[in-house]
């Protein structure tokens, strides 16, 4: 596995110019950035540690500086990156005694947002989840690195959005993208595929089903999982 000053130096090489984010909406456009942005540093395409600027951002990603600010603005509340006036922007670095705290919240948020969207889901929302299912499988099975990751966020924006719950979702969306962070980072030191992909097609099927109980407890052997993860993580350092 990389360390976060291998991953540093690499990360302008990974990172070509975004030329498709030119919009007409500045909301979209943000939105844009921000999904870029997020993807590279949960990723640690962008390492923690790293320390950037708006105006390379802007130059490497081929947008004016306003969505790049508006978007960083957004992953500083969500504790991916830390502005620094004058200095820059500094992505956070990954902890695994906050990763702790953070999934012992996580649990509970998980459940009720399992259990509300296998109550709540939307038919297009559950033939989705019957597909992402199917996609985990086949990303598993081909070991196909990238597809995985693009599966996995596709997977907790649709489970987020399934229950219907503005407060739910602003609580989960962040927590997701440092769980996420952590897993990609550390797993080298424990992560298996295998398992991560059944659980999260667990979860996808039960709330396709509508089947709150299933969903919940799928939920919640995803959080035991997680917990373990983060348990042999913190024994291996």
């Amino acid at each position: 596995m990389q360390d976060a000053s291998e991953q540093k130096n690499t990360s302008a090489a990974k990172s070509p110019p975004v030329s498709t984010l030119r919009s007409t909406s500045i909301e979209t456009m943000v939105d844009k950035v921000y999904a870029e942005l997020e993807r590279r540093i949960v990723t640690c395409e962008l390492a923690p540690g790293s320390l950037l600027s708006e105006a390379d951002l802007s130059k490497q990603m081929n947008v004016s500086r306003t969505p790049i600010g508006e978007a960083l603005q957004r992953l500083a509340r969500e504790g991916l990156v830390m502005i620094l006036p004058r200095r820059g922007i500094l992505v956070t670095d990954i902890s695994v005694s906050e990763q702790v705290q953070l999934l012992e919240l996580r649990r509970d948020v998980s459940r009720f947002i399992a259990r509300t969207g296998a109550r709540r889901a939307k038919p297009h929302e559950r033939e989705r989840m019957r597909e992402i299912a199917g996609d985990f499988a086949q990303a598993g099975h081909t070991q196909d690195d990238a597809r995985m990751i693009e599966v996995d966020k596709e997977f907790h924006d649709l489970f987020v959005q399934c229950a219907h719950n503005t407060y739910a979702t602003r609580a989960m969306v962040s927590m997701d993208s440092l769980s996420r962070r952590f897993w990609l980072f550390h797993r080298g030191s424990g992560g298996e595929h295998p398992a991560s992909v059944r659980l999260h097609s667990d979860i996808a099927l039960a709330i396709a089903a509508g089947d709150e109980g299933a969903a919940e407890r799928a939920s919640d052997a995803l959080s035991d999982y997680l917990d373990e993860f983060t348990r042999n993580t913190l024994n291996s350092i």
